[in-house]
Formats: C-alpha cells, structure tokens, sequence
C-alpha cells in the first residue's frame, strides 16, 4: 500500500489554514485499544469482534456517521508526480478522500480514507473523528449500490513524528476501515502536530 508515503502525505496536507476557534476533540484512553490488543489479525481481537466475509470490489461515493453528524460525498485520491497522497480539495467542507490504489471499503483488506478537520472556512468533514466511540457505525455507500456498514473499534491518536504505519496500514485477512484526519495540539509554522485515526471492521452489508 506505500505506508511511508501515505504517512508522509497525511503528515503534509490534512489541515494546513483552518480556522481555529476551538482545538478539535481528542480520543481518551477509553476509546483506544486495551494495551495487550491490536488491530487487524490479533487472534483476541478479531475472535471479540468478527467481521463478516468481505464485499466485491467497487468505489465508495458517499459515507455516514451519524454519531458526529458526518454525511459527505467521497472522492478517489491518488498519488502525485513525487508519490505524494493527493488531498481533498482544501476549499470544500465536506469532502471525504479514499486512496483508491488500497482496497475498496467493505473488502478485504485494509481501506484508507481521510478527511481535513478545518480550513479557511471553518470546520471541516472530519473535525468530531476523535470523538467517536467504540462501537458507533460509519456506512459507507458503494457505486455498485451496496452499503458497506462498519463498527469502530477504537480511536487513537499519534504525534506525526512516532506514526505507527504498520498497525495503522497492516494487512488484514478481514474488510477493515481507517478513517484518519489531522488533530493534537496546533501551531501556526507546523500546524497540526498529531494524527487522529479511527480503526473499524465491516459488520453488514445493504443493498439499496
């Protein structure tokens, strides 16, 4: 999947000249995986929480989390010229990306969307990710008009300097979600100097 530069670019463009009024939520240790867990392929972790079989493979176009009020149309992102992730739009609110060289949501595998917390403008998409609780539902709408439904698992945030790639971007034999945006404290020459990171697994499937 390219975790270092994945890493690299989330480090870069989420979140450069919001408007600042209020530093946005952070995860507590209650919404973080038990020390002795993890994600992914955790034997105790996927026997506690099971997902079931992984979806077919077709782009997302919108997403849901009603527990922050998310409802956003998604977009595919690629890599630039230099490898870079490219970003959402910066001057769009409500814009979520999905990094379509990984896995669909709902297959499996791990799948990577990302979403700015602000800009000039104010608030942006993502700006309640670390407040999200486990087992809030995040539903994200397929072209091929099936909803892949996921729990959250946990909520954690790093400072950009100690990311941990591998468990964030780990493969997984199950259809996993990251949701990941900017957060932490803020400084105006660095910006943001944490990533938040919501982890969930797939639980249902709908068609329309």
């Amino acid at each position: 999947m390219g975790s270092a530069v994945l890493v690299l670019a989330i480090g870069v463009w989420l979140v450069q000249d919001g408007v600042r009024t209020e530093l946005p939520p952070r995860p507590s240790s209650a919404q973080s995986f038990p020390a002795a867990a993890a994600p992914a392929d955790d034997g105790r972790q996927r026997a506690t929480k099971p997902s079931i079989p992984g979806m077919g493979a077709s782009p997302p176009i919108r997403i849901r989390i009603r527990a922050i009020l998310v409802d956003a149309p998604v977009i595919p992102l690629t890599l630039d010229a230099e490898g870079h992730l490219e970003p959402p739009p910066p001057d769009d609110n409500n814009l979520v990306g999905w990094y379509e060289g990984g896995v669909a949501p709902g297959q499996n595998g791990t799948a990577v969307m990302a979403g700015h917390v602000d800009n000039k403008r104010g608030l942006s998409v993502f700006y309640g990710l670390g407040s999200l609780r486990p087992g809030a539902e995040v539903e994200i709408e397929r072209k091929d008009r099936t909803t892949a439904v996921f729990s959250i698992d946990a909520v954690e945030e790093y400072p950009k300097d100690r990311y941990p790639s591998d468990k964030v971007y780990g493969e997984t034999s199950r259809p996993e979600l990251r949701l990941i945006t900017c957060g932490g404290r803020f400084s105006k020459e660095t910006g943001y100097q944490s990533n938040v990171v919501a982890y969930a697994h797939l639980t249902r499937a709908k068609s329309a």
